[in-house]
């Protein structure tokens, strides 16, 4: 069971650009309410207090622009010249983070596929105890994502004077309202977090998360600065989709000194079926103890998938050393840096894919599906940036960033102009963002998209450009492609997850253009897009209305 509710805030409201986002309310402490028994979840509290919070909520903003769905209230505040409308669905029962489920993953999993057309973005409200093993589950069970998800909480409940949770929360909309991060990721203390990277390493402090091997994807101060060159990218012409199937046989086993073969052997009989292993320093264990090495053996010969991940919350594991390669040798997998809760996620993820056989969950265990582990490359260096910061003169690594950060976005856009795919490989091979985008918020793949450039348009979404991008007008490639009448393009797009965002009143105007040009050509093209050909203008008249009055 879910309730929804929703918010605003505005300023100029016409002439704002807007956004719309989702929050997920799970639980956790930032909703919670004071009682004689202690702090408590309180139904409805969370969704009604927040019409309180001039920050969060503007009451004057026309609310008969947006209609939620399922009866939902929206809430809205403006900032940064967008006006942030978003929804609160409450979860029924709320419950406290120790109490979280693998069903309930599968709920949040499904409900962002429900209404993943309908928002932009998406928060979930959770408290912190598991909040970085369900951001990491998430970031598994949630597929070819082209849109934010941000998980934030607060340690504090958020209706107290020294709260957290109110700029936690605040910020999460920020970024999940005006930026397109495709990840699944966790925003805490001014820091937005790869989901599968974190770890809770502080229950008294509001710095309550760190990721030890990654850094964060942003930080929020004055600026919100964004590591675009760090976001994950799926890097496939698929939509969006879930998997809900997550196995339940798995486990963490922790070594320590004086740990027994008996204890290993206990541990790993059925229905275990996969086991997170955290070893000592880069990936050791006892090597004098054959009849340990022995229980590891017989586990990974009848099947049991066995991952071996550090101790430590830095580093990586590395089998150079001799007791190390022991595990290796009897069928445990390297973990690389994974945290505990992606390894354990991800493991239970593989485990739940029965279109998937033994020896590809084992392949895919040791594989970066989601940026949850670190990938050893050798760095490629840029000649052509180098040449250019010698002619220059620049000589520090931050003037060479700026170079690079200048140079690539014009240089990207007129390859993608002109469909130069040869151009486009040169420079996301030397490090240039494919999302990155010119004066006007035009991405590559906008640039491609309205001149029809096909195999530029299928280069740029194989190296993870997004298609939900909008430029200075609110436009998404996806619109660019249908205003030129790209066919192909639009087929593409919509392959790749690409879906209209914009309003009826939008969509009518462009319809009733292509009706005076009688181009039927274009108007069938909006059809296979998904416009629905007798929606209603806001003088109530449809496509046909025009139709008829130009036959008169």
């Amino acid at each position: 069971m879910s309730r929804l509710y929703a918010h605003h805030n505005s300023s100029s409201l016409s002439e704002q650009a807007e956004s719309k986002v989702l929050i997920l309310y799970t639980g956790g402490t930032i909703g919670m309410k004071k009682t004689e028994r202690g702090y408590e979840p309180y139904p409805n509290y969370l969704a009604n207090s927040l019409k309180s919070l001039p920050m969060l909520h503007d009451p004057n903003y026309d609310q008969e622009l947006f209609s939620p769905p399922d009866n939902l209230e929206s809430l809205i505040f403006s900032i940064y010249g967008c006006r942030v409308i978003y929804c609160v669905m409450e979860y029924e029962p709320l419950m406290d983070s120790s109490d979280m489920s693998m069903d309930v993953w599968a709920k949040i999993a499904m409900d962002i596929r429900k209404y993943y057309e309908i928002f932009d973005g998406f928060v979930i409200l959770h408290g912190t105890d598991t909040m970085a093993y369900t951001s990491s589950a998430l970031s598994f069970m949630l597929e070819d994502l082209g849109k934010s998800i941000i998980l934030t909480g607060a340690q504090v409940p958020i209706y107290e004077q020294r709260s957290d949770g109110r700029e936690n929360l605040l910020g999460a909309l920020i970024i999940a309202g005006h930026y397109v991060i495709p990840e699944v990721t966790l925003y805490f203390d001014h820091k937005l977090y790869r989901g599968n990277r974190v770890i809770k390493d502080n229950n008294r402090e509001f710095n309550a998360f760190q990721s030890p091997n990654f850094a964060p994807l942003a930080n929020v101060g004055i600026d919100i600065e964004v590591q675009w060159s760090s976001i994950f990218r799926s890097g496939k012409l698929q939509k969006f989709h879930i998997y809900t199937s997550m196995s339940s046989n798995v486990g963490i086993l922790r070594l320590f000194p004086g740990i027994t073969a008996e204890t290993i052997r206990t541990f790993l009989l059925p229905p275990m079926e996969g086991v997170i292993l955290l070893s000592y320093g880069s990936g050791n264990a006892p090597s004098r103890f054959p009849n340990i090495i022995n229980e590891f053996r017989k586990a990974c010969d009848r099947g049991v998938l066995i991952l071996n991940i550090s101790q430590c919350c830095r580093g990586f594991v590395d089998d150079s050393y001799m007791v190390g390669k022991i595990l290796t040798n009897v069928g445990i997998i390297p973990g690389a840096d994974m945290t505990p809760e992606a390894a354990l996620t991800k493991m239970s993820y593989l485990l739940g894919r029965d279109d998937l056989d033994l020896a590809t969950k084992r392949r895919m265990l040791k594989e970066n599906l989601r940026g949850e582990l670190t990938v050893r490359l050798s760095w490629k260096e840029s000649e052509f940036i180098n040449s250019v910061a010698q002619a220059l003169k620049a000589t520090s690594i931050k003037e060479i960033d700026t170079i690079q950060s200048m140079l690539f976005p014009v240089l990207l856009c007129s390859a993608a102009a002109v469909g130069n795919v040869s151009s486009l490989k040169t420079l996301t091979e030397q490090g240039a963002n494919v999302n990155s985008c010119d004066y006007d918020g035009r991405t590559p793949l906008h640039l491609a998209s309205y001149e029809g450039h096909v195999e530029a348009v299928r280069f740029l979404l194989e190296k993870g450009a997004s298609v939900f991008s909008r430029d200075r007008l609110h436009r998404t490639p996806y619109i660019d492609a249908l205003l030129n009448s790209q066919a192909e393009v639009v087929k593409i797009l919509k392959i790749s997850g690409a879906h209209l965002h914009i309003g009826g009143e939008e969509i009518t105007f462009y319809l009733n253009n292509l009706i005076e040009e009688n181009n039927v050509k274009s108007l069938k093209l909006w059809e296979e897009a998904g416009v629905d050909l007798n929606l209603k203008g806001s003088d109530f008249r449809t496509p046909l209305h025009t139709v008829c009055h130009f036959l008169d």
